[in-house]
């Protein structure tokens, strides 16, 4: 049986919101609060209430729709055969298509890789991400990565890396490099509860507090890194956000699940840092409703009914809730919607198996291997293409 007793939760609209030029050690309190927007009504409430307009909640709906129909359709590929590795972002959605919404898209974005929501909202087509997952002919990565760890050098959004926690570090630094130029534009990474044990996430602490970078820290408590349950990463003993004021960084949580809420903490945190106040972390309290990726078996170590009974509910469903509770979206509406993001996802399949898939040509050219890791090519690396070329046309 699911058994959630352990969360600190707050009802909605209780937290009070402070001016964004308080001191870190003014805010401590709040690491061990829950910022909510939506009450059980589908209401928004309270001091965080970011007052957005209904058609900017429609378009970050139809956002978190986009990412979930497209993580469904890559992973029924996936269990095809058609790619050979996926990771969704399923009850997560509300955090990079908020966040994403909150921020300018001159800030630079440094994720995870269960932040997909960010490429939709910055309006990365879908055929690229695609095929990226295909590794084929239009692969932005040429075939050297993972599925999934993508990036997009003039969308803003930093290569994902699969070694967990580098992100934390680098925003820092590029932060402090803004700072010194003289702009206002933050940086925004996301790390996971899990991951927050590796020493690349205090280094990122300690340096955005020297420093007083203009960064957001994203802390995703999702419950679960891979299979290991979020106390065994310290979050029995103390909330994740309280590892902030111990930095000297205002620390926040806020409901993950609730989109008003992320917006709006982000928001918070965005001007705070615009304005020289600092570094933020933020713990969003969320759920992971899949499996860590598709190699992972989660029934083998949770209740199957887990995300079913999970008190904060399902970012999708709630926005709708929202929308229909304030008379802007309708079921019919949603369905439309629903069937229409579906087309357009397959769309986008359709053509990016065109460039190739794992066991179709075209195929990526093999040469690429020998570029963009020396500024002049090695000697030996041009022996190595060049044999490689010779036996290719003697073949």
């Amino acid at each position: 049986m699911a058994d959630f007793s352990y969360l600190r939760l707050s009802p909605a609209g209780e937290v009070q919101r402070p001016d964004v030029n308080i001191a870190a050690a003014e805010v401590a309190s709040m690491a061990n609060q829950l910022i909510r927007v939506l009450d059980d009504q589908h209401q928004a409430v309270g001091p965080w209430h970011p007052h957005l307009e209904p058609e900017e909640l429609q378009v970050g709906l139809r956002h978190m729709m986009l990412t979930r129909t497209f993580d469904d359709r890559m992973q029924r590929m996936q269990r095809s055969g058609k790619i050979s590795f996926y990771i969704r972002s399923l009850g997560e959605e509300a955090i990079g298509v908020a966040q994403g919404m909150a921020l300018r898209p001159s800030d630079m974005l440094f994720p995870a890789y269960r932040q997909q929501g960010l490429y939709m909202v910055r309006g990365r087509p879908l055929v690229d991400l695609i095929c990226q997952l295909l590794s084929n002919t239009r692969d932005m990565c040429k075939g050297r990565q993972l599925p999934i760890m993508y990036h997009w050098r003039d969308g803003n959004i930093f290569s994902i890396s699969g070694n967990l926690a580098t992100q934390f570090p680098q925003a820092v630094g590029w932060a402090m490099a803004a700072a010194i130029q003289g702009t206002d534009d933050v940086a925004a990474t996301w790390i996971g509860e899990g991951s927050s044990a590796e020493a690349d996430f205090h280094h990122a602490m300690l340096f955005a507090s020297v420093y007083q970078a203009p960064v957001i820290m994203n802390l995703v408590n999702n419950q679960w890194a891979i299979s290991t349950f979020q106390g065994f990463a310290g979050g029995e003993n103390q909330t994740f956000a309280s590892r902030g004021p111990g930095y000297g960084i205002a620390g926040l949580r806020v409901d993950g699940n609730d989109f008003l809420a992320v917006h709006a903490v982000t928001r918070w945190a965005a001007e705070r840092a615009r304005n020289g106040h600092g570094p933020t972390l933020i713990e969003h309290v969320t759920y992971r409703a899949a499996a860590h990726s598709t190699s992972d078996d989660p029934s083998r170590y949770r209740p199957r009914d887990d995300y079913e009974r999970w008190p904060l509910g399902d970012p999708v469903e709630r926005l709708k809730g929202h929308l229909i509770a304030i008379g802007e979206w309708s079921e019919d509406r949603h369905s439309a919607l629903a069937a229409e993001l579906e087309g357009q996802v397959s769309s986008a399949w359709k053509e990016a198996v065109t460039y190739g898939t794992l066991n179709e040509a075209p195929r990526l050219d093999p040469h690429l291997m020998f570029e963009d890791v020396f500024k002049e090519m090695p000697e030996h690396l041009k022996r190595q293409d060049t044999e490689l070329r010779a036996e290719r046309e003697g073949g």
